[in-house]
């Protein structure tokens, strides 16, 4: 869960260096670091923070050079500090990055430590930095020296490595962390995310599992797993690297909330012109698959994992699909049984969430009829490990609490369940009905982001207080439980969710004046259900924040405080739902001046276990 940068070039490239982290600041913000070779050999600068202290540490030193990595730290081992920020060192001329846990440290450590070598940190990577020292000292190149210390690597890592003594060198490795290649004119790049090199190529290569790059100002080699040498495909991306900037917006939340009508737009467009081109929008080979689905099983984490909540409930009601969903952590841990004909899909923003991802990779294809990825990004190893691949086209997502991804996971999931539905008897009127409420939905999502004024109003009634109950029930559920974390990630506010229905098993005992109660209302058929709930919290003194149709004819009163959403056709009412609870955790947020794109403890993509 930490971004690295490295460049070759024949300028300076300290620039190049801190834009990337900047760029990946998501990935984490506890430390940041570079190290850069020059003619008078290797520099580096680290600081505590984030990495616009850094920026102004590499001004103050005049730090610069023609090769460099960089390094932006979410800690794992140690806690966060100068001396445990990345890049590590041994000797005066090695340095190296890392993102990701070594699982052996501790006996290649005790090992080490035993030949005399001295840690000065308190991380599992500075174990790497010294056995890639020992091995140049055997190999004198620095190339095969890390080629030999991967064979002792237990875990999961993206390496980047330098040495004074190969100045214009660069050499990297991936093994469960992403790594990407990017391509320039005599120069060229690493990073952690292709969203970091875009100010300076639009040329990609991903690496596969166990590659390992060589990285000069001729170009790039890369080596398999097996030390073969093997050519990659060459992306070329249209994506404007205006998109990772704030903009107008005070946050990169607040903008990619904002940003959601013309997301689902985009992931919409050109395929749902007919029932048909909604099966195509899966990929060649989903037709042969689709037609021998008979269940689903779903895996994702957080977010994603509400995602795939909703998506049961979609399958099951409109397609008469059976479908498990399940947390990747969980899955990856325990036996279970596959139904014949089960499909699997993984839902990820990033592509390389380390549980996800490795759920995939556990599962033996054979026992399945295919495996779909639902994912931000292309070229990630989740789309590039799947049969069948749905891109969202969100765009970057920078604030580390999602939105613009998961209402594209939502919108992409409901053309799932029309693609599995039309197998399985579901007539094309019932789908072009869906479809029509589709067309409608970036207009509908827009009409609930307009109620912001009115949402930040409501949130200050939640500045002061610790706990906060969400309610839904049915499809909405799953949505209750997307804003409990929303609040909880960004401003601290311990919140949990439950079925509104589940109140008199033990939940109603929480509530109390102190405690808000926070529930969505569509106009569905559980309507009256939940008004009967909801008089059970005013009952025992709750405040009530209702989220409800307009035409649900909910009145406000003592306790009960109502903000009204557009009429919404009942199945897309979850993508839209979700947009005023996003909004209420922003501005809850930011009345209590909690850091909202980059809240504690927590990163964007969890690559580690």
């Amino acid at each position: 869960m930490c971004g690295i940068v490295g460049a070759v070039a024949q300028r300076n490239v300290s620039n190049i260096l801190i834009t990337g982290l900047k760029r990946l600041e998501y990935r984490g913000y506890d430390s940041a670091g570079v190290a850069l070779i020059n003619d008078q050999g290797l520099q580096r600068v680290r600081r505590q923070g984030k990495v616009a202290g850094l920026e102004q540490a590499v001004r103050e030193t005049d730090a610069s050079g023609f090769t460099g990595i960089a390094h932006t730290r979410w800690a794992t081992h140690g806690r966060p500090s100068e001396k445990n920020a990345h890049p590590h060192l041994s000797g005066e001329e090695l340095a190296l990055v890392h993102n990701g846990i070594i699982e052996n440290f501790q006996e290649l450590r005790e090992e080490l430590e035993s030949e005399g070598y001295q840690f000065a940190s308190d991380t599992d990577t500075e174990v790497v930095v010294h056995l890639v020292h020992r091995a140049m000292a055997e190999t004198a190149d620095l190339f095969r020296a890390l080629q030999s210390v991967v064979k002792r690597l237990r875990g999961a890592y993206a390496l980047g490595v330098i040495h004074a003594r190969e100045p214009h060198r660069l050499v990297a490795v991936r093994s469960g962390s992403p790594l990407v290649v990017g391509l320039g004119i005599d120069e060229n790049y690493v990073a952690s995310d292709q969203l970091a090199l875009l100010p300076v190529t639009n040329r990609f290569v991903f690496l596969g599992e166990g590659d390992m790059v060589d990285v000069t100002l001729e170009g790039v080699r890369i080596f398999d797993a097996d030390g073969n040498e093997v050519n990659r495909e060459v992306h070329e991306l249209d994506g404007a690297h205006e998109d990772a900037e704030k903009g107008e917006y005070r946050h990169y939340m607040q903008k990619e909330i904002f940003e959601q009508p013309a997301a689902i737009q985009r992931t919409l467009e050109d395929r749902i012109d007919s029932p048909q081109s909604v099966s195509d929008a899966f990929g060649e080979r989903a037709t042969a698959i689709f037609d021998q689905v008979r269940t689903v099983q779903i895996v994702a984490c957080g977010t994603s994992y509400h995602a795939g909540m909703v998506a049961r409930y979609w399958l099951e009601a409109l397609a008469g699909i059976p479908c498990q969903v399940e947390v990747a952590s969980e899955f990856r841990y325990r036996q279970h049984v596959v139904p014949e004909g089960t499909l699997f899909v993984t839902i990820s923003q990033s592509g390389e969430t380390a549980d996800t991802l490795a759920a995939l990779r556990d599962t033996d294809s054979s026992n399945y009829v295919g495996r779909l990825a639902i994912c931000n990004v292309d070229g990630s190893s989740l789309v590039r490990e799947s049969e069948l691949v749905f891109l969202t086209k969100a765009g970057p997502e920078i604030g580390v609490a999602s939105t613009k991804a998961f209402t594209t996971q939502l919108t992409a999931l409901l053309m799932l369940v029309m693609a599995l539905g039309r197998r399985k008897g579901m007539e094309d009127e019932k789908i072009e009905s869906i479809l029509n409420e589709l067309r409608q939905l970036p207009n509908l999502i827009e009409q609930a982001a307009s109620l912001d004024k009115p949402i930040e109003q409501l949130s200050r009634a939640f500045v002061e207080k610790h706990h906060t109950l969400f309610l839904g029930r049915g499809v909405q559920f799953p949505v209750a439980m997307e804003g409990a974390l929303k609040l909880k990630e960004i401003s601290y506010i311990h919140a949990e969710a439950y079925p509104a229905g589940e109140l008199k098993h033990g939940p109603l005992a929480l509530v109390d004046k102190d405690m808000p109660v926070v529930a969505v209302a569509p106009n569905d058929e559980l309507l009256e259900k939940l008004k009967s709930n909801l008089q059970e919290v005013r009952a025992r003194g709750g405040e009530l924040y209702l989220f409800a149709d307009k035409n649900a004819h909910v009145k406000e009163g003592e306790g009960i405080h109502v903000l009204n959403l557009p009429a919404v056709p009942e199945i897309i009412a979850p993508i839209v739902y979700t947009v005023p609870l996003q909004l209420l955790s922003y501005h809850v947020a930011v009345l209590r001046g909690t850091d909202v794109d980059q809240p504690r403890n927590l990163a964007k993509s969890v690559t580690v276990e």
